[in-house]
């Protein structure tokens, strides 16, 4: 019979994901209760960590196996608010910084980004944010709550004006007063542009931290959203900005939100993993 891997990213044994030996730190974070529309992205970090015992774990394009510099999997944050949880995740998130870690939050909803942004750029000097998402995100309160996921970069503007916005194909008029249009890279002028990536590259600050929610891509194949958008980034697009990001500037630290799992359907939480992995391999394989 075939045995259950250790409950830890990969499933790596004991050498390769104790605390103290691991340079990277996976958070998840169990939380979605500002949902607007399809509910379940809390059961996306264990959905994703289970995927990730799939993979394997030998990266062809950076010829690199990252899995030894060790990935410890913290305890879950399980959170009674939008509060309790942005105050849980700060904290988490700077004593694992401290401890001189490389953190990456999994949610949950997009809201699960503000305490581990708000960690991070007290911890670190003069850092920017790339932003993906199918949505702005910039609303200043929605349904009467500013913690909203509608709200995450309109709370992460009050940290740092330095957010770079990418895949945006969705928001509301009342947004359009908090975007800054020089900044924000839509989804349907990306498709007609050949340098996208090097204008994102030179917006960016030396110091950045990477949100990712996974309706960036298109529904096609991240279909497990709690809010897909037609017209999405595909797979390279998106692996090709995050490798030249990794290659230019300094990675700080990353999360990963929205994945909304569906028993049916389990290639999304692989691709998922895949792209931790991914940008993991990239950051730590130079």
């Amino acid at each position: 019979m075939k045995k259950t891997p250790p409950y830890n990213f990969c499933g790596l044994p004991a050498k390769y994901s104790n605390y103290q030996n691991s340079s990277i730190v996976i958070l998840p974070v169990s939380f979605d209760k500002t949902s607007s529309w399809i509910k379940g992205s809390a059961r996306g970090p264990r959905a994703i960590i289970n995927a990730s015992w799939n993979m394997e774990l030998y990266d062809i394009e950076t010829d690199s196996e990252i899995y030894k510099k060790g990935i410890h999997t913290a305890k879950e944050v399980v959170p009674d608010n939008s509060l309790d949880m942005i105050n849980k995740v700060h904290k988490k998130t700077g004593k694992l910084l401290n401890d001189k870690k490389f953190v990456i939050v999994l949610g949950g909803e997009h809201s699960v980004s503000l305490g581990t942004i708000r960690a991070h750029a007290e911890y670190f000097n003069d850092i920017s944010v790339l932003h993906l998402d199918a949505h702005s995100d910039m609303r200043s309160s929605y349904e009467g709550d500013k913690y909203s996921h509608a709200c995450v970069m309109a709370r992460t503007k009050e940290i740092t004006e330095k957010i770079i916005s990418v895949g945006i194909r969705s928001m509301d008029s009342s947004e359009l007063g908090n975007i800054d249009k020089n900044r924000i890279f839509y989804a349907s002028d990306i498709r007609k542009s050949k340098d996208w990536i090097k204008k994102i590259i030179g917006k960016l600050s030396k110091n950045v931290y990477v949100t990712i929610d996974l309706d960036v891509f298109d529904p096609s194949i991240m279909p497990s959203t709690g809010t897909p958008e037609p017209g999405g980034l595909g797979w390279y697009d998106v692996i090709d900005l995050l490798e030249t990001v990794s290659r230019k500037k300094n990675i700080l630290g990353f999360d990963m939100v929205e994945l909304c799992p569906s028993k049916n359907n389990v290639a999304p939480d692989f691709m998922a993993a895949k792209l931790i992995y991914k940008l993991l391999s990239f950051k730590f394989a130079a």
